[in-house]
């Protein structure tokens, strides 16, 4: 039986009724991405339409999901806000804080000793306040949170931007930053811009070589980073049908790289035969019931333009496979055109490592189709000419995985088979040599691919794709070789080609596994005791933030100005910084040490003002900070791409900085800034970013009067003693201008609980 059946089949009661409800304010057909949003307002039925693009709205979602790394803060935040239990079902999964290096079980062995005081801490809040606990080594949040919590027709929130994945399963599963999922868990609204939509109709069938992942680096390529911001994109068609629910998964997972705020499918039949696979009937028969609720009203596809902002079709017979990268998710190139861009572009074509795994790909259909590859290459007289590493994405998976000897194949050919847990997806990665930053080439399916996210070395070109192209093109060591066309020399000297991949969507013998790794909270959760040491260098206890003074903010010094791509990778690394992603203050050491600066285009080196010397970003900020002077941050297009991690909002604003002055935001970003207090602004002519000088001091006016729609005036006074004013738009509505005078969103929250 599922977890938590009664609550699934409580929102399953009320959908008719309010999809009702919606379709006669809103007196038209709906899609299936509004019937979900419809069907989970705060406020109960509908009884106004909402503006796509424009609309605060609150929402209640069912349940909340978080990773370890994100966790940490997120309950730290939740420990301040005088709940004795969460009020939705939540879970807290181990899986970014285990270091590939030498294999699952050593590296297991070592993960746990090293972090053991953080698994100890999330393990006894989660006791505490009634969050399931999933162990380290039971697998990776996304993989386990379909296997065992996703649900059709749902609305989920998560502590991570991959959270999305859970739309194979027909959610809307939104990634968020930590003080959103305290927000929720401590029983309060949600609140998201009504976004617009985008429609993917899916024709034809996958066939061959081509996979799920294709249609997603296809889609990366046509609508890039930032071309998903703000929208919400629901897949349609046969060809949407005619795959798996874990191949559904992978699309919707890597619609966080074009800055979806979450992907969808519709119910159907190969979301049916997961569930059931998975132990899940109870959900199937239920969502059986209302299936007619679960995907959209049919005038809807048949005529798509006119409920779509944007629809795109793409034809799976003719996709070709992808190859995405370098340093970019959205560099597209389909696998015939390799050869020819990476000799255009000086691209290494000797691969080093061929990598499968991560929450995009990790699933045992992901292991069965690159296991074929393998077995072919081993039945063929073939090895891999490149290193090759496993990640399987969770304990149910890898035990199915071992029992059927898909394992075996993949070691058959030297592999090393690494944790269920993220591992070199998010930097956590023992790769040898990466410290010498040469120049070189590797492979991955997983999400990800910006300059040193892997192992750490900017000099590391990472290209994504599908798990049978990785298992390919590790086995012949060339970035060029296209399985479809090319040969391989064999031991024998023979020419050998690859047959395409074949592999089982679901496992013929059925899932099976010892120990998931699940742990159930105490059905009371009074007694037990959270202990953080005021010694700890892993875990701080958090000190609210000032609220706002009540004035404008005057004499903010520049701290960066930066340049071109700025992720949330550049201004909070993962990799060995996850080890202090309990401890605000330490952490707070990586801000920014990634960006570009303008002025000399090097990292980590801004100029002091106080000084008139350049040294690291951290410390010339805690510089400012002891002197009692503000700062503000200039940035590019996108700003805060990738990763939900609310550190990179937190850090900055425990060091002082008081504002973000960006060309555009990436969602998730921009409202993780909001939530801690920060003012999170866009220039109104984006030629000002050139008027930022690195000498200025900036002062912001209007505040007195911050309002929703009126823009703020910056005062640049530049160091030869010219001044010149700018305008700088914001997105606040009432609430978030609230925050912002509390100094963040838990202040509210912890004021709420005193007062009451």
């Amino acid at each position: 039986m599922a977890f938590d059946i009664d609550m699934i089949k409580k929102v399953y009661a009320q959908y008719a009724e309010r999809i009702a409800a919606a379709r006669k304010v809103v007196d038209r057909p709906l899609t299936l991405t509004e019937k979900i949003l419809y069907t989970h307002l705060w406020d109960g039925n509908a009884t106004q339409g909402y503006e796509r693009g424009v609309s605060y709205v609150d929402f209640a979602p069912d349940r909340v999901a978080m990773q370890d790394a994100t966790a940490q803060m997120a309950l730290l935040q939740f420990m301040q806000a005088g709940r004795a239990r969460v009020a939705v079902p939540s879970t807290v999964h181990c899986d970014h804080l285990i270091r590939a290096k030498e294999g699952a079980e050593k590296d297991l062995a070592v993960a746990t000793t090293e972090s053991r005081e953080v698994f100890d801490f999330l393990a006894s809040v989660s006791n505490k306040y009634g969050i399931g606990f999933w162990k380290p080594g039971a697998g990776i949040i996304h993989q386990v949170v379909l296997e065992n919590y996703a649900f059709p027709g749902g609305m989920m929130i998560g502590t991570d931007s991959h959270t999305v994945n859970a739309g194979g399963l027909g959610m809307l599963a939104i990634g968020v930053g930590g003080a959103d999922a305290c927000d929720v868990m401590a029983g309060l609204p949600w609140e998201l811009k009504f976004p617009k939509l985008i429609g993917i109709k899916l024709t034809g069938k996958l066939n061959g070589w081509t996979a799920p992942k294709d249609v997603i680096l296809k889609v990366a390529g046509i609508l890039t980073v930032k071309g998903g911001t703000g929208c919400i994109v629901e897949y349609f068609g046969e060809g949407a049908k005619s795959m798996s629910c874990t191949g559904k998964g992978t699309i919707c997972n890597m619609g966080a790289e074009i800055g979806a705020t979450t992907s969808t499918f519709g119910y159907d039949e190969s979301m049916e035969r997961y569930l059931r696979a998975t132990n899940r009937a109870d959900v199937a028969d239920a969502a059986n019931a209302i299936k007619e609720h679960l995907t959209a009203d049919p005038e809807v596809y048949a005529n798509p333009e006119q409920y779509f902002d944007q629809v795109i079709e793409i034809n799976l017979s003719e996709l070709e496979p992808h190859l995405n990268g370098p340093f970019t998710p959205d560099l597209a190139t389909p696998v015939s055109k390799m050869k020819e861009e990476a000799e255009k572009n000086g691209w290494p074509l000797k691969v080093e490592w061929g990598l499968i795994g991560s929450c995009t790909n990790s699933s045992y259909e992901d292991l069965s189709r690159a296991a074929s590859v393998a077995r072919q290459a081993v039945e063929k007289g073939l090895v891999t000419k490149a290193e090759f590493g496993i990640n399987p994405g969770s304990e149910q998976v890898r035990y199915t995985a071992e029992r059927d000897g898909l394992l075996d194949t993949f070691t058959d050919l030297d592999a090393t088979i690494f944790t269920n847990a993220c591992g070199p997806c998010i930097g956590m990665w023992a790769r040898v040599g990466a410290e010498r930053a040469e120049k070189n080439t590797i492979v991955h399916s997983f999400n990800r691919n910006f300059a040193k996210r892997a192992d750490g070395n900017p000099n590391t070109y990472a290209f994504v794709a599908s798990p049978e192209l990785v298992a390919a093109i590790a086995i012949s060591g060339d970035l060029s070789f296209n399985p479809i066309t090319d040969t391989l020399v064999n031991s024998k000297g023979e020419s050998v080609k690859l047959d395409p991949p074949a592999g089982d969507e679901l496992p013929q013998k059925g899932f099976d596994v010892e120990d998931p790794g699940y742990q159930a909270p105490a059905e009371d959760g009074s007694n037990v005791v959270v202990a953080v040491s005021p010694t700890s260098d892993r875990l701080q206890l958090l000190d609210p933030f000032p609220a706002w003074e009540g004035t404008d903010i005057n004499g903010l010094k520049l701290l960066i100005k930066a340049k071109g791509k700025c992720t949330t990778d550049h201004i909070s690394m993962a990799g060995p910084w996850l080890k202090y992603r309990g401890h605000l203050d330490n952490i707070s050491n990586n801000l920014l040490i990634g960006a570009v600066n303008f002025f000399n285009d090097k990292t980590d080196s801004v100029k002091n003002q106080l000084t008139n010397e350049y040294g690291p970003v951290p410390a010339t900020q805690r510089d400012y900070k002891a002197a009692g002077i503000g700062s503000i941050v200039v940035g590019d297009e996108n700003y805060g791409e990738g990763s939900s991690r609310e550190h990179a909002a937190m850090e900055p604003r425990h060091l002082g900085v008081r504002a973000v002055l960006v060309k555009s935001f990436a969602r998730i970003h921009e409202t993780n800034l909001k939530k801690q207090g920060m003012l999170a602004l866009t220039f109104v002519n984006k030629e000002d970013y050139d008027k930022i000088e690195e000498d200025d001091t900036i002062d912001i006016i209007g505040l007195t009067e911050f309002a929703p729609g009126k823009p703020l005036t910056l005062v640049l006074h530049h160091a030869d003693g010219s001044v010149e004013r700018i305008e700088a738009n914001h997105s606040y509505n009432d609430q978030q201008i609230g925050w912002f005078r509390a100094g963040g969103a838990l202040n509210i929250i912890r004021q709420g609980q005193t007062s009451a």
